[in-house]
């Protein structure tokens, strides 16, 4: 059959050009964080079962790691500009077939990670608007609402998506901007600002790796999956060369600032000494803890603000969850869009429709996501203790593992090519490998805690390790994918576009 794949310049199988700026990549990378999201259900969680008051130092700590990440992802993006981003970074450091690899890995992580919001999205709409507005729908109902409303946006343009996730992010920022700077300007609450008590090391590290400050780090790991989505925009941004290592910096340091600081207004203004105690109190609903998280933060803004911000932000917490879904749902469709311009999956997948987007790609994501909503309304699975819970954790580990092959992959390019500073190139991508290695070991050991997958018998918060054989599944999935992309390359390999994999290998 001939091959009909298209050349890799042809007005088919381009993106839009100079359609985001600085400003819009942010927008999308930010939205895909979901900061109130992180705030108000995994933070309350690292301070109880983790390291307390210190939670907001494991956020920054995390944080920094993540900015050295950022170094050699940044000085990789002045090499290559593709929207398969990791795909196309891996490929050009350590060959295309670990290149391929690692996109079937990206792509799972941001295909779960959609899928987990789905159900958490799915859920928390259908108690908020049945408690509220007496509306009475199943959370798959709302679910499907959401992926038919995502669909048509992502088929529009980027730049479209992109304001409606500018709108949705602002609104969110502030919300928590607003608590945090009330706690502050009160001077805090019973201990006062008491910032040594966040994140001085001797607190944010008690415990060790193995005990009480590695479960709050696993949790600040799995708070940041998203940010590294800049270089998938870069070829529909202006001046990609300035604006992903810019809009990575922003990214990062923004999503770092908003946990540590939101995360610390949190714990001064319950009370550093007794913060255990405060979110066990307001999370516990008919005597089990942390059953409502998010009461947390909404009880500091109500006492440091007023009822209605947190009112306000019971809201934002559903367009924050919206936001999420727009921007895997089009950091997915790149990548499907960047393997198919390649060769790599059917060609069709790699065209573009009058607009700009990646239609094709985008159909592919959503009749996916389709699927998997349906299957677990069939088979009455939870969409919070299955849905959300197994995919988000997968999400985090596959998305992690594959940044310890970019910055590997940074390494050993400038190495090659040379150029670039010793910094760049070098000290920050090896201290970033070890720092990820480290929050891929934390994942692993605390997955059963992630994920609810623990063995029967096992303690999660107490015990690491002890995964049932759905847990080991999962854990082992992305290294499944890993080897199914690099089966898909080389069997594939004689249909490849030349030309639209150049930038992996030249």
């Amino acid at each position: 059959m001939e091959n009909r794949t298209l050349p890799a310049d042809s007005g088919e199988t381009r993106l839009a050009r100079n359609k985001l700026g600085i400003a819009g990549i942010v927008f999308f990378v930010v939205a895909a964080a979901a900061p109130l999201v992180g705030m108000t259900g995994a933070v309350p969680i690292a301070i109880v079962l983790g390291n307390g008051s210190g939670a907001p130092g494991a956020y920054l700590a995390v944080g920094l790691v993540l900015l050295l990440f950022s170094v050699g992802y940044s000085a990789m993006s002045h090499r290559v500009t593709n929207t398969g981003a990791f795909f196309a970074y891996v490929g050009r450091g350590l060959g295309v077939t670990p290149g391929v690899g690692s996109a079937f890995v990206s792509l799972l992580a941001y295909l779960t990670i959609q899928l987990a919001i789905y159900g958490f999205f799915g859920a928390v709409i259908s108690g908020q608007m049945n408690a509220q507005l007496g509306l009475d729908l199943p959370w798959w109902a709302w679910a499907l609402i959401a992926w038919a409303l995502v669909t048509g946006l992502s088929v529009l343009s980027v730049d479209v998506g992109a304001k409606v996730l500018g709108v949705l992010m602002i609104l969110e920022v502030l919300s928590l901007a607003v608590v945090a700077a009330a706690v502050l300007l009160s001077g805090g609450g019973p201990d006062g600002l008491a910032f040594g008590s966040s994140f001085s090391p001797d607190v944010v590290f008690a415990g060790g790796f193995a005990g009480s400050a590695g479960i709050a780090l696993t949790f600040a790991f799995a708070s940041y999956i998203g940010f590294e989505a800049t270089a998938i925009y870069g070829e529909e941004t202006r001046d990609p060369k300035r604006a992903v290592p810019l809009a990575t910096y922003i990214s990062v340091g923004l999503i770092a600032l908003l946990f540590a600081f939101t995360s610390w207004a949190v714990v001064s203004g319950l009370g550093s000494a007794s913060v255990v105690d405060r979110v066990v109190e307001i999370s516990t609903v008919d005597g089990t803890p942390l059953a409502d998280p998010a009461a947390v933060l909404f009880a500091v803004a109500e006492e440091y603000v007023g009822g209605w911000l947190a009112t306000v932000m019971s809201w934002l917490v559903l367009s924050s969850l919206f936001a999420g879904l727009l921007a895997f749902q089009n950091s997915a469709a790149r990548y499907v869009f960047s393997l198919a311009r390649a060769g790599v999956l059917p060609a069709r997948l790699g065209r573009v429709n009058g607009r700009g987007a990646p239609a094709l790609g985008t159909a592919a994501v959503s009749v996916l996501t389709l699927v998997v909503i349906v299957l677990f309304f069939v088979t009455g699975r939870d969409p919070v203790v299955h849905l959300f819970t197994w995919f988000s954790a997968l999400a985090v580990l596959a998305i992690v593992l594959v940044e310890v092959l970019v910055s590997v992959a940074v390494i050993v390019y400038f190495r090659k090519e040379g150029g670039g500073n010793v910094w760049n190139t070098l000290v920050a991508p090896i201290a970033a490998v070890a720092g990820l290695v480290l929050g891929s070991y934390l994942l692993v050991s605390r997955f059963g805690l992630l994920s609810g997958t623990a063995a029967e018998g096992v303690d999660p918060a107490a015990q690491a390790w002890g995964l049932s054989a759905l847990g080991w599944f999962l854990v082992a999935l992305p290294f499944i994918v890993f080897a199914i992309g690099t089966v898909v390359h080389l069997v594939r390999r004689d249909k490849e576009n030349a030309q639209a994999v150049s930038d992996l290998v030249t």
